[in-house]
């Protein structure tokens, strides 16, 4: 009887450890991850300025005024070269007063005001950037805040750049696994990183009215899209 009693709780000792052992979790695969780099270049078909007004005044309501004014037109003058309202853009209205500091004064004295208002604007035709900069100063601008290139459609271009990316992370891979003595199993994940919009040096600009009749000369060159991907492979 003694002897069935051990024989029974031997047998359901090794019924409970059984699960166990078959829950034991499986190695982890060894992996290599590597990044990969991508760019796409071409002439850019979209330029991007920024045109303001400086105007000062006795009082912030007189230069806000005056400002207005010499806005108004510089809109309406972009408007008569085709440049659409959808493509024209404030980006930035201020009125603040103009100080003098002397040093023989305790606080400085406020001897006016100066408006500033700024446009953002698209040109979709690069062709007649520079006429359309040249008619806006002659229409009431007297600042430029720059001049930037980009794409009125970067899909293409941002597509080529991550099959780039990929292969160059390929091509690391296989490298790095030769350099190292083994092998590349499949891919286990792809992790698209970024993509970068075209990088242009801000050209800025002070404007004053033209006095030639001559546009402003504009150069695209060629901008760059550039994008990341990683990729982890399984080691065999």
């Amino acid at each position: 009887m003694r002897a069935f009693f051990y024989s029974a709780v031997a047998a359901l000792a090794a019924s409970c450890a059984a699960p166990q052992a078959s829950a034991e979790p499986a190695p982890a695969p060894r992996t290599i991850s590597v990044t990969g780099q991508g760019e796409a270049l071409a002439a850019p078909d979209m330029a991007i300025v920024t045109i303001g007004v400086q105007i000062d005044g006795a009082t912030a309501a007189e230069a806000l005024r005056a400002n207005s004014a010499a806005m108004t037109a510089t809109i309406d003058k972009l408007k008569s070269m085709d440049i659409e309202a959808r493509d024209i853009q404030t980006s930035g209205l201020n009125v603040n007063p103009r100080y003098n500091y002397e040093r023989n004064r305790s606080e400085p004295e406020v001897i006016g005001f100066r408006a500033s208002n700024s446009v953002r604007v698209r040109l979709r035709d690069l062709d007649k950037a520079g006429a359309v900069i040249d008619e806006a100063v002659s229409s009431g601008a007297n600042s430029l805040g720059g001049i930037s290139f980009t794409f009125a459609d970067p899909q293409p271009l941002q597509d080529e750049a991550r099959r780039d990316a990929v292969a160059d992370a390929m091509a690391r891979a296989a490298l790095l696994a030769d350099a190292a003595g083994v092998k590349l199993g499949p891919i286990l994940r792809i992790q698209d990183g970024y993509v970068a919009a075209p990088q242009n040096d801000t050209i800025v600009v002070t404007a004053r009215r033209a006095e030639a009749d001559f546009a402003a000369p504009i150069e695209a060159g060629e901008s760059a899209i550039r994008a990341n991907v990683t990729l982890i492979y399984e080691i065999e």
